[in-house]
């Protein structure tokens, strides 16, 4: 099968599986360790911290932007202040062995230090050789940093690298179907398939007045029903955002060809199965709330 006869969805479910255990270290108690030996310990300023890193000691306004659905006046409370107490070389050495231990919690020794480990990490990173740095800044800030030796943390870079360089296509795509960022967590919600909103409200600073708010103007372009659902329309756009966002990120996967995703995706859901059987995530992260 040749790279242009890979279904579009296919690049959708391999980032799907790889994004799953790099999102685990946002919920590891080993990088509030890290992070907190630095003298960071508010949870915000750790998140933003460990993912704005790569970026430099940036302000509130670049988090904001690259970040997309966080209230500005949250993370202007952080960000640049966290930089003052953690310089973002140290906040990256200390996510790389914060990672390293919760892999190893997560995954056990023997699956870290296995073949197919190993073997994934090569198809990754061989998939984001396709990347592109235009308009993707979180994605071009990560391929800056040096690639890890040991394949479980070759591994995490790569899904990173695949992850924000989505995301960043992703984000151009909310743009276009004019969703701000507050906007967009409510129809992501609505699909079942995003955080509770009593996750939103705690991580991203936006009130219930807020949230509200945006359901009402959501409602009035035909979005979202009088009970908070989705509607045709609604549902129809998420849709289309997430065909658009399978087009401006098929490049790497292309790359790769379709023998190769289907056995990265095998691969990532594997290990994505294990970290969340071993309780990486809150029971209560996902759904309606």
């Amino acid at each position: 099968m040749t790279a242009s006869a890979i279904d579009p969805r296919a690049g959708r479910r391999c980032h799907t599986a790889l994004n799953a255990l790099h999102a685990t270290h946002y919920f590891a108690p080993e990088v509030r360790k890290e992070l907190g030996a630095l003298g960071v310990t508010d949870p915000r300023a750790v998140n933003f911290a460990v993912r704005a890193a790569a970026l430099g000691p940036v302000g509130p306004g670049a988090v904001t932007a690259t970040f997309y659905n966080y209230k500005y006046e949250l993370v202007a409370r952080h960000v640049p202040a966290v930089w003052a107490i953690a310089a973002p070389d140290a906040v990256l050495a200390a996510r790389a062995r914060a990672v390293d231990s919760a892999l190893r919690r997560l995954l056990g020794e023997q699956v870290v230090a296995s073949p197919e480990m190993a073997e994934a990490a090569r198809l990754a990173l061989r998939a984001a050789e396709a990347c592109s740095r235009s308009a993707r800044p979180l994605y071009a800030a990560h391929a800056d940093l040096p690639v890890p030796e040991a394949p479980h943390l070759a591994y995490w870079h790569a899904a990173t690298l695949l992850r924000e360089h989505r995301g960043d296509g992703h984000l151009t795509a909310l743009m276009s179907a004019n969703l701000d960022g507050l906007q967009a967590l409510v129809t992501h919600t609505a699909t079942g398939k995003g955080m509770a909103p009593k996750w939103v409200f705690g991580t991203r600073g936006w009130s219930q007045e807020e949230w509200d708010a945006a359901k009402a103007r959501l409602r009035e372009r035909g979005l979202l029903s009088g009970a908070g659902e989705l509607t045709e329309q609604g549902v129809a756009l998420r849709e289309e955002i997430e065909r658009d966002t399978d087009r401006l990120d098929r490049a790497p996967y292309e790359h790769l060809g379709a023998e190769g995703v289907a056995r990265l995706t095998e691969l990532g859901a594997g290990f994505a199965r294990a970290a969340v059987a071993a309780g990486a995530f809150p029971e209560d992260l996902f759904g309606k709330g």
